[in-house]
């Protein structure tokens, strides 16, 4: 009786609600109340079970990826010079912003849809290989000007082979929409862990064969075109050759701000790597990029697992700020808790690591590394501060954020370069430190998340990692074999933070503990 109430046509085109209101029977109102806060329950199951999902598989492919880039970062590392990982930084710059113009914006402007058709996803994927095509023949014409910016003419052919990865990537925009919007995240996460694993395998290859630069250049073109290939595999929707862009323009007034934002914030975290290049040589621009390199990797690991679902649900829970602004802090404090103690102990045992996995060649790296753990901490925080941004629709206040930011940035990096490369990394570390409390200030003022709570939901992390960090560091002051030290350091350390979070009875440690036993009887 029940189910043919709920499945009838007047009531999947009115709303349970609507005859609540309406009916006068009270046993059929009884039974319309009991259907309503059933499928509610459901439903907040349901989110709450994908959510869950998604930050598994979000943490298991980021774990993996950064486990391989771990592997291969090190093998690369010993292979090749700062000088080749200098060539590489100083051309990221533009792949990133071609594929940022290529996207335009529109993979959130999807995301922010409640159901996206057919059409919007078609008009995004003809516009991408539009955009694609024509962004690579206009940098394959501009090779020659980015070598004459760097005084690099070997850069002129490196940009033109490079830059083939904005013509794969292309392909795969709209279907990567299609997997973020409905929450595929075990498709997105096998999609990245099988890419990340194959170009790794070549571009170490071809480094080992004595490729150099070229080696890294062909890393990222095979991981694009994989990506893309499984992007098509597990996604189920498909292109079709009738091409309308009306879809388009009604999404870009909210996707113009994003990719703006994208834009900006491409430059903001390679703004070091462009100017380096231009007033330092290929070896400092290298030393540095190897530190970025591995700082965010670290950072990018919490940034992914909570990225993959943050905005999606945020989006889903739109309309329910009480239970929006649960979810979200909830996923702030989980941030916190793994953010933290990841960057700090980063921080701590760069020096050894750099060295033992590296070699004595990367130590400048270690000490630029160490500096840029501490801005690293607070990224991910960032990043979900600015997806809350988003799901409400305030893609202006994204972009005018981050644009602040970075003619801050540009500004400061100018007047202080010639002080040294050491410098121009404290600066933009403290800056960027102190830009969180910008991001939150905007946030507060569209959700009520006042500077109170957000300081209870992150400080107790921030203090036990440091606290931790700094008790491991002294304890162990003595040991001068860096094998040992490095190993004594990361299992001190884990230890020490997770008995204070067990001695502090820190419920999101349980919650994750839990969840991870869950995954491990099912298997």
């Amino acid at each position: 009786m029940l189910s043919l109430l709920v499945h009838s046509p007047l009531v999947r085109s009115k709303g349970i609600v609507y005859y609540i209101i309406r009916c006068k029977n009270p046993v059929v109102f009884f039974a319309l109340i009991v259907i309503n806060v059933t499928f509610a329950v459901e439903n907040m199951e349901s989110l709450k079970e994908k959510t869950a999902k998604g930050l598994f598989w979000g943490g298991m492919s980021n774990g993996v990826q950064q486990l391989v880039g771990l592997v291969f970062g090190i093998a690369l590392g010993r292979l090749l010079s700062p000088s080749d990982y200098g060539m590489i930084a100083m051309i990221t710059v533009f792949s990133l912003i071609a594929v940022a113009l290529q996207n335009s914006g529109f993979t959130a402007a999807l995301a922010n849809l409640k159901h996206p058709k057919h059409e919007d996803y078609n008009s995004v994927f003809w516009f991408n290989v539009f955009m694609g095509v024509g962004l690579y023949a206009l940098l394959f014409l501009s090779a020659p000007l980015i070598a004459a910016y760097y005084h690099e003419p070997a850069l002129v052919w490196l940009c033109r082979y490079a830059f083939l990865s904005i013509l794969f990537s292309c392909l795969g925009t709209a279907q990567a929409a299609y997997l973020f919007k409905n929450l595929n995240t075990k498709q997105q996460a096998k999609t990245g862990m099988t890419a990340v694993l194959l170009s790794s395998v070549v571009g170490a290859g071809m480094a080992w064969m004595g490729f150099s630069y070229w080696s890294i250049a062909t890393q990222t073109i095979v991981f694009t075109a994989t990506n893309t290939l499984l992007l098509w595999h597990y996604s189920s929707w498909r292109p079709t050759r009738h091409i309308d862009f009306t879809p388009i323009r009604k999404m870009f007034r909210f996707s113009c701000k994003i990719l703006a934002t994208t834009i900006t914030t491409h430059i903001n975290n390679n703004i070091l790597n462009i100017l380096l290049g231009r007033y330092f040589s290929a070896h400092d621009t290298g030393n540095y990029n190897q530190a970025y390199q591995w700082d965010f990797k670290c950072f990018s690991l919490v940034q992914g697992m909570v990225n993959i679902v943050a905005q999606p649900v945020l989006v889903d829970l739109n309309g329910e700020q009480d239970r929006q602004l649960q979810a979200f802090r909830k996923m702030m404090r989980f941030t916190a808790f793994i953010s933290f103690p990841l960057l700090f102990g980063l921080g701590l045992v760069a020096e050894e690591f750099i060295v033992l996995a590296l070699t004595e060649k990367w130590l400048v790296s270690a000490h630029l590394l160490q500096i840029l753990c501490i801005s690293g901490a607070v990224m991910p925080l960032c990043t979900l501060l600015s997806n809350m941004i988003i799901s409400k629709g305030r893609s202006n206040i994204f972009f005018g954020c981050t644009f602040s930011l970075g003619v801050i940035q540009i500004v400061l990096m100018l007047l202080i370069w010639p002080l040294g490369i050491r410098t121009m990394v404290m600066a933009y570390t403290a800056l960027n430190l102190l830009w969180l409390f910008v991001w939150h200030e905007f946030t507060r003022r569209l959700t009520g998340y006042g500077l109170f709570p957000f300081l209870k939901d992150t400080l107790p992390f921030a203090f036990a990692a440091l606290g931790v960090m700094v008790l491991t560091g002294l304890l162990t002051r003595s040991i001068h074999s860096l094998p040992l030290l490095l190993a004594v350091r990361i299992f001190l350390s884990a230890l020490l933070y997770y008995g204070v979070m067990r001695l502090a009875r820190v419920k999101i440690l349980d919650e994750c503990t839990a969840f991870i036993l869950q995954k491990i009887r099912k298997q």
